[in-house]
């Protein structure tokens, strides 16, 4: 074959060891790229299927025609590279093309959520351009210089000038310092020529207000561009394709044809129709490698085996897995356990220092975690602990095992944690998950064997944020007066604004106005004007627009220096500065709610080193370094929650254990767990917990696909009714259900009814003397009320205060800096307390409008409410409702999330074994123990009385 020879003659490899697909992608290669590439990756590695993996052999393709490409594949398996040797190739080709090289401008845009990331993609992308570089030396070519530099929030304003002068050709930045270039005067000039944009670990940006952010920025990008860069998506684990897809290319310009909004609304909400969507191919290779998962346990009886005989054994475990890897990752779902289970493993064994161990955290200083990350790179490492902020991109290739501690809350999240193990091209994914929770034990059972299965969660990404877009019209504006539907155009041809009414656009334009009485009595003024180009005698006139258009600009002197310390989506905490007295040393942060539980001479733990709590000076906490006995300090960050689609499979699950439980008997039940990656504890624990919830309340008492069962226990010790939901849809849905209930409870009943929340459920409580026909109150929602009852209940709680303080912020109503004074996260909470009745009382204000939106779609789902509501309303999921003196098995999590005497480890087990205790006296299997404290009513009568 002719391709033989062209390519034997053109490589110097030998063409029968390699695969066509390789053969002709090499061919398509400069001569120095192809000679590096061959060089760096020398040998046929048979794991990859030649010298490319399977994302980088899809993509490179797509980008050397100059083609929207979403690659999407596990971490480690080389797909940025694959982004960067195309563009590189071009930049080359161009290079050489020109006497006087590359032109003095930013070619391609690498955008990144982390500045961490962004640090790591710059290093890395020296050994490309080296190598390159010494391959055209080495073949007497003329060089071409291709440049690359860095621009986040902490770069300072002698390399910004630098970079004025001698431009990067390629650019690592942040969506925030993004943002802030295309409003830079002088450097936005630098962005015309950009040809690419590579958009990293876009599944952690798709499904926040960063990406909504960035989305738009990548409009204003396209629109300010000589020509429409080609865009890059770099993504782990996500779905759907097609919509996170158009989520990285937009749309084109719209048609100009009026068509009603998406809702129905009337002809004052008309808009234009969005432009199709832009074309994107979807190189989909999400689990192109292989991976080694499973699920234990440390005992097969998490209630009655004693918790200090569970917790030694699973350090030990942790410590077998450790000793017998290279580099371990050991994630947990808070900052709190990453500290915990660093400091057990150094008190309980000798193997682990400062020299060999580390926990990496959001809340420790960027020096700590800089020195934990290059010690992974280093290999030096035996075991890292970590919550989150591990997970991304960085390069660690001696890392081979993942451990995760408890759930993830998603096939997508455990993928993207274990896929830090064996980043190395060819080595397999190696991931062990430990449960210590009965509920948790469900979710990673079914979690493992649907990620064997392929399937993943959906992200949702949020639509129509106001707050983000008054930030961007107000960026566009300050960059010069300008055609208002140029404005609008662009915002639309945003994936997240596609849908985006004229009645929104009037709302989002009367704030930015200011156009409400009163407004400026509170100090909150007009960031922008809104007039035709018409203007009366004295007034400019803009030449450049025909007389009679709409045009929109800027209001006020300092608006450009407003935006730029302004802009972002990432709210600011509550937190305070941890030092030691001794040097002023920073060594991290504490959340200030925690405060109030410290006193002096406490010790807690804070990246695995020990300090007394000495005073508390203003933002800054003075300690001493100790060695003294600590008490790990309880984060306030939130856990991720348990996916909606995870959800429903673990329902579906519940449903088939309890058939063939039914059907055969455990030890058929057993049989079939064991096709699923789990330890031989986890089979017999999930066992249990079954057949004791069957025996105790009947087959009707689980929830499933098709039905929610409602537990009411009547408990008499603490003169309280707890109403056990157990729907299994995860927080957010559970935490908006449970609002709206307990709202209509209230109404109903008078009672203060008061509310806890978990993944699996929640529970409602009031006093004994008061009940509800919870079933009945359910079943009775009409779906078409959900929201507007929602947004009634949220009203005057402290989530709406909350929300509404970082939706303003967002939203430029109260400005963090201004005038070079910096307002506090408390600060910023008194300023928007002062503020919320005011804006309450406006008439449709965007800030309140978008406070509502956030809350309801994106915290609460209220889609998934809507959704569940209409499947009872049609009859598709029955409610079954008993009453019970004691939890039942399925119900204990939820029943000591609602125990007003839980507040410690112990209390908790302490609890559960009363449960149990009585469980088990009600079956026939206990000795000893008190019976339940009332009658059991059948498990299937719905609405059953007491």
């Amino acid at each position: 074959m002719r391709w033989r020879e062209r390519f034997a003659a053109e490589t110097g490899l030998d063409p029968d060891a390699v695969e066509i697909d390789d053969a002709s992608l090499l061919a398509r290669l400069d001569p120095a790229v192809r000679t590096w590439w061959i060089r760096e990756f020398g040998e046929y590695v048979p794991e990859n299927g030649g010298f490319f993996t399977p994302p980088q052999r899809g993509a490179i393709p797509h980008v050397l025609d100059d083609e929207n490409a979403l690659i999407c594949a596990p971490t480690g398996s080389g797909k940025t590279l694959a982004s960067f040797t195309a563009i590189i190739d071009e930049l080359i080709r161009r290079g050489r093309r020109s006497d006087e090289g590359l032109p003095n401008e930013v070619k391609c845009l690498y955008v990144s959520p982390l500045k961490s990331l962004a640090n790591d993609i710059h290093r890395n992308l020296g050994v490309p351009l080296d190598g390159i570089e010494d391959a055209m030396a080495a073949a007497d070519d003329e060089p071409v210089e291709i440049r690359h530099a860095i621009r986040h929030g902490d770069t300072d304003d002698a390399e910004r000038q630098r970079m004025l002068e001698e431009t990067p050709h390629i650019l690592n930045t942040t969506p925030e310092t993004l943002a802030i270039l295309l409003n830079s005067p002088k450097f936005k000039e630098k962005l015309r020529g950009v040809e690419y944009v590579i958009v990293d670990e876009i599944h952690a940006l798709a499904g926040g207000k960063r990406g909504t952010h960035l989305s738009v920025s990548l409009e204003r990008l396209e629109h300010l561009a000589d020509g429409s860069p080609t865009r890059i998506g770099c993504s782990a684990t996500i779905e759907p394709l097609d919509a996170v897809g158009e989520f990285l290319v937009g749309r084109e310009s719209p048609g100009g044809l009026p068509a009603s909004d998406a809702s129905g609304g009337s002809g004052d909400e008309r808009r234009e129709s969005p432009g199709a969507a832009r074309d994107v191919e979807i190189v989909d290779t999400r689990f192109a490698r292989e991976f080694d998962l499973s699920l234990e346990c440390p005992t097969d009886d998490l209630v009655g085996t004693p918790r200090e005989v569970v917790t030694g054994r699973f350090y030990d475990r942790l410590h077998e897995l450790v000793q017998a890897h290279t580099n371990t990752i050991v994630f947990t779902n808070t900052r709190s356990g990453a500290e915990r289970v660093l400091h057990r493993l150094r008190e309980r064994y000798d193997a682990y220092d400062e020299a060999t161990s580390g926990c990496h955290h959001g809340s420790l200083s960027k020096e700590r975690r800089e020195r934990i990350e290059q010690g992974l790179k280093d290999g030096e490492l035996d075991v890292v602990t970590s919550s989150t902020s591990l997970a991304l991109g960085i390069d660690m290739p001696h890392v081979d095992l993942v451990v995760q501690v408890g759930s993830p809350k998603s096939v997508a999240e455990l993928l993207q944690r274990v896929g830090r193990a064996g980043h190395r091209v060819g080595q397999t994914v190696t991931g062990r998950v430990i449960a210590l929770d009965r509920d948790e034990l469900v979710e990673c059972a079914v979690m493992l064997k649907k990620a064997e299965e392929g399937f993943v969660d959906s992200v949702s990404i949020p639509e129509n944020a106001q707050d983000v877009a008054a930030q961007h019209v107000y960026g566009m504006a300050i960059n010069g007066p300008r055609p208002e539907q140029e404005v609008l155009g662009i915002l639309r041809r945003a994936y997240p604004y596609r849908a985006y009414t004229d009645a929104q656009w009037e709302q989002l334009l009367r704030y930015l106005r200011a156009d409400y009485d009163g407004l400026e009595d509170k100090n909150v003024y007009a960031k922008i004007w809104r007039d035709e180009n018409d203007p009366p005698e004295g007034r400019h006139h803009y030449e450049a627009y025909p007389v009679g258009e709409t045009l929109i600009g800027k209001r006020g002197r300092l608006a450009r220096v407003i935006y730029m310390t302004n802009i972002g989506t990432i709210p600011d905490s509550f937190t305070c500065q941890v030092v030691t007295r001794a040097g002023d040393e920073w060594v991290g942060q504490l959340d200030e709610g925690y405060l109030d539980t410290l006193d002096t001479g406490d010790v807690f733990v804070l990246g695995g080193d020990r300090f007394e709590y000495r005073y508390r000076r203003g933002s800054k906490v003075y300690v001493d370094r100790t060695s003294a006995r600590p008490t790990v300090p309880s984060w306030y960050s939130e856990r991720l929650p348990l996916s909606f689609d995870l959800g429903k499979e673990i329902l579906a699950f519940q449903a088939e254990v309890v058939d063939r439980l039914a059907a055969d008997g455990p030890a058929a039940a057993r049989t079939w767990l064991r096709e699923f990656p789990l330890d031989d504890n986890t089979v017999r624990a999930l066992v249990r917990l079954f057949d004791h919830q069957l025996r105790f309340a009947g087959a009707e008492s689980v929830s499933t696909s098709e039905r929610l069962v409602i537990e009411v226990e009547r408990d008499r010790e603490d003169y309280r009714r707890h109403y056990h939901v157990r729907s299994c849809y995860g927080r957010r849905f559970n935490d908006g259900l449970s609002r709206l209930l307990a709202y209509r409870c209230a109404r109903e009943t008078g009672a203060n009814v008061s509310v806890a929340v978990a993944d699996t459920g929640f529970t409602l409580s009031m006093p004994l003397n008061r009940k509800v026909d919870l079933a009945a109150l359910l079943a009775d929602i009409d779906p078409g009320d959900v929201r507007s009852d929602l947004r009634a209940a949220l009203q005057g709680t402290d989530l709406l205060e909350r929300y509404f303080r970082i939706d303003a912020t967002r939203s430029l109503l109260i400005l963090k800096r201004y005038k070079g004074y910096e307002k506090s996260a408390s600060e910023q909470q008194v300023s928007s307390e002062m503020l919320l009745s005011f804006a309450e009382s406006l008439a449709d204000f965007a800030v309140i409008e978008e406070t509502y939106r956030e809350l309801l779609e994106d915290k609460l789902h209220v889609a998934g409410i809507e959704w569940f509501c209409e499947r009872v309303q049609a009859g598709d999921l029955s409610i079954e409702q008993f009453t019970v003196d004691t939890p039942s098995p399925a119900a204990w999590g939820l029943a000591t999330l609602a125990a007003s005497d839980v507040v410690l480890a112990e209390d908790e087990s302490e609890v559960l074994r009363t449960f149990h205790a009585r469980v088990m006296a009600e079956i026939g299997e206990g000795e000893g123990s008190s019976p339940p404290l009332g009658e059991r009513s059948d498990a299937a009568g719905a609405g059953s009385s007491d």
